[in-house]
């Protein structure tokens, strides 16, 4: 059994006073044993008792957990957590061996009940987010070929790390010294360190003691991690120098260099400490930055992960918690770091199959995205963990405590057969209309401003997918010979994994219209345009909205060459002016009719200055008067044409006058003047109702030039100005202005 899951387990023995005091002696032996993880021992001590207390069935079903007899650990964990007095980590461990036991729906329902416990806890969090869940995991993916690896013994095989051409793992295996010790908790011997050749198939031979014994001591060695070159080392070994206060030896990383072919006496790292356990370091490719595991005060859980670098004078500076992102208030150990930031990891407080799983998360600086389970069948119902991954990302080695195993540990070499991939992913299929699939089909994904981001080809079963970032949103266009366009939107703006995207395609009948939508100031398509079709030959409509592309195509395959085409096509969008057009057409040839290429489809933004869509000069009166002047209908006629452009268009003309003369005067004027410049247009415009005139005389002076105000001529001409408010464009009702100076005395 791995001492190096570092979880230190506080048990405290009450004893009932109905005890005999027989069943009291053994009581106390037995917690002896176990708090010198004589595991084995204490069960034999506690298993005769007749009148089990809470306690006692607590620490039997946790010492035969820690030997591995799942059976036995659940049948006592049963009993714990019918009892009174049981608390909520008793719950999670029951549910925990029923996971271990691959009893994954009776583990669910014992995990609500924790999260009704514990609600705060981000294990019971997460199985009461994603019910089911190890329906999922159960799905073999197909990403590995697993083997049990020859070269594993009886004992323990542990801790793989790649160390130049070799691989270098801990084993409890029988050694070459002459001493036998064996370690209380499993009774195995204390576990050394072993360096092999790796065969092309992954199997390790060779095998020796790693530097001839000199790094191994009388307890614990292993695992260990190095830098590329192999000219630098951190290593786990337990403390010879000290023990807690209650008594147990912990755990400490020790460094050492590689000179002259001899590795160097051994450093202690800073982080050590006689009260808890640090280990289990991976070292980046350089060796200035590792991971390791640590039951350090202040950490999330049991056991945390940590990372530490270098300084520049080469020393170790301060350990960083990763944080709870990866720790949970489980244990995660055994951490591996991929030269192409990928983070391995086991844990057992993520949502797993039961014990230890491998778990990765891809490193962003300081940050790491989604935490994975790499699933079956490297992972199952036991311990799984001692991920490493060779640098070509093919093949690699873990360890596992399973039933099929040679021994306790033992470790397994897989092959990785499809890449892993961080994010979420966007799949679908292609078809046409009548549901047939469409291989070779070119799919390009785009991000919400329109860039093409990636395009891939569905394969013979019509299929593709996508690994994007999550909380965006996206466009897919599907192209292929003799087809239209299909298109589609995905969002990941959504706690799904999987989001299913499929497109369909139109098979091209030989005829058809097309057209593309932009704005007129930019020329850029227009995406989200509501596109009215009517034909005009068979009273048929449809509706449409723009893609990105701002395109429209239609197949025609209802028309034959030489028929004849009308089509009324009304443009909607909010921002915009509406437009309609009527496209008439002869279909004299095969192919593709652009509407756009005879008729303006482009939009104008609605804009808050009409000035901005035409150029109106000033608008003449002569002194007095309100007659329209030949000067002033050129003007007025720019407002005609826009307003024929826009059939919805509705203006109100209000005409103003400065300050001077009465008041009553100058809105009897002014009212004159916009009504006589508003039935000019209204002779010239469909739907003449559209615009009407209004004189506000001096009501809506613009600047200072009131009643009394001494102001230049400069100052009153601001005044004196007509407006073109517009009401409505067709689409809602707005409030623009378009302001022109009258150039006319009162």
């Amino acid at each position: 059994m791995k001492i190096y899951k570092i979880t230190i387990f506080a048990i405290t023995i009450t004893t009932a006073l109905s005890l005999s005091a027989q069943d009291a002696g053994k009581i106390k032996k037995g917690k002896k044993h176990f708090d010198s993880y004589s595991y084995s021992k204490a069960i034999e001590k506690y298993e005769p008792i007749a009148q089990k207390t809470t306690d006692i069935n607590r620490t039997l079903a946790d010492s035969y957990t820690k030997i591995r007899d799942t059976e036995k650990a659940e049948i006592y964990y049963a009993e714990v957590v019918k009892a009174e007095d049981k608390t909520p980590e008793d719950v999670y461990g029951y549910a925990a061996i029923l996971s271990k036991n691959g009893k994954y729906k009776e583990a669910e329902e014992w995990m609500k009940t924790y999260n009704s416990l514990a609600k705060n806890d981000s294990r019971a969090i997460q199985y009461s987010s994603k019910p089911g869940h190890y329906k999922t995991l159960l799905k073999d993916e197909k990403r590995f070929s697993i083997k049990n690896i020859d070269a594993n013994s009886a004992q323990e095989d542990f801790g793989p790390a790649y160390y130049k051409d070799k691989v270098v793992f801990a084993s409890s295996r029988e050694g070459t010294v002459s001493i036998k010790r064996t370690w209380n908790w499993n009774q195995l011997p204390f576990l050394d360190m072993y360096e092999a050749t790796a065969s092309e198939d992954n199997e390790l031979s060779e095998l020796t003691e790693l530097s001839k014994g000199k790094k191994n001591k009388k307890y614990h060695e292993g695992p260990v991690s190095f830098n590329k070159e192999g000219t630098y080392m951190v290593f786990t070994r337990n403390n010879y120098k000290g023990k807690s206060e209650d008594g147990i030896i912990k755990l400490q990383l020790f460094s050492s260099e590689m000179k002259d072919g001899k590795w160097q006496k051994e450093v202690a790292l800073p982080y050590n400490n006689n009260e808890y356990s640090v280990g289990h370091a991976s070292l980046t490719a350089d060796g200035n930055t590792m991971y390791f595991a640590s039951d350090m005060p202040g950490g999330t859980g049991g056991v945390d992960l940590y990372k530490a670098s270098k300084n520049e004078d080469g020393t170790w500076g301060e350990a960083q918690n990763l944080g709870n992102k990866i720790n949970t208030e489980g244990n995660e150990m055994f951490p591996f770091i991929h030269k192409d930031d990928m983070l391995f990891f086991a844990s057992d407080g993520h949502l797993g199959l039961g014990g230890l799983d491998i778990f990765i998360a891809q490193v962003k600086g300081n940050d790491f995205g989604k935490i994975q389970n790499v699933g079956v069948p490297v992972n199952g119902s036991k311990d799984d963990f001692s991920f490493i991954l060779d640098e070509e990302s093919k093949k690699g080695y873990f360890a596992s405590n399973r039933s099929d195993g040679k021994g306790d540990d033992d470790i397994y070499s897989f092959n990785l057969l499809k890449p892993f991939t961080f994010g979420k992913i966007i799949k679908g299929t292609a078809k046409d209309k009548k549901g047939t699939i469409l291989d070779s089909t070119l799919i390009t994904l785009y991000d919400e401003e329109g860039n093409s981001l990636e395009t891939v080809t569905t394969n013979e079963n019509g299929e593709y997918q996508f690994t994007v970032e999550p909380d965006l949103n996206f466009e897919l266009d599907g192209k292929k010979s003799k087809f239209f366009d299909g298109t589609n939107t995905a969002t990941t703006i959504t706690e799904e994994d999987v989001i299913i995207a499929d497109l369909t395609l139109e098979k091209d009948p030989g005829l058809s219209l097309y057209a593309i939508i932009t704005d007129k100031k930019t020329g850029n398509p227009l995406e989200g345009v509501k596109m009215t079709i009517i034909d005009n030959m068979t009273g048929v409509k449809i509706e449409y909205l723009t893609p990105n592309s701002g395109s429209y195509r239609k197949p025609l395959a209802e028309k034959k060459l030489n028929d004849k085409g009308s089509y009324n096509i009304i443009l909607e969008k909010d921002g915009y002016f509406s437009k309609t057009v009527t496209y008439n057409t002869e279909f004299t040839k095969p192919g593709v009719y652009e509407i756009n290429s005879v008729l303006d489809l482009a939009l104008d933004p609605e804009v808050k200055d009409l000035a901005q869509l035409i150029e109106i000069n000033p608008i003449n009166f002569d002194l007095n008067k309100y007659k329209i002047r030949p000067d002033a209908a050129i003007e007025l006629d720019k407002i005609v044409a826009v307003m024929n452009k826009y059939p919805e268009m509705e203006v109100e003309l209000g005409s103003h006058t400065d300050a001077r003369g009465s008041d009553a005067y100058n809105r009897k004027l002014s009212d004159r003047r916009a009504k006589a410049s508003a039935a000019y247009i209204k002779k010239h415009i469909t739907n003449p109702e559209r615009i009407y005139g209004k004189g506000y005389g001096e009501t809506q002076i613009i600047n200072k030039c009131v009643n009394g105000v001494q102001c230049t001529d400069e100052e009153h001409e601001v005044n004196r100005r007509t407006e073109f408010k517009v009401i409505s464009t067709g689409n809602d009702k707005i409030n623009i202005k378009n302001s022109s100076t009258d150039s006319f005395e009162k």
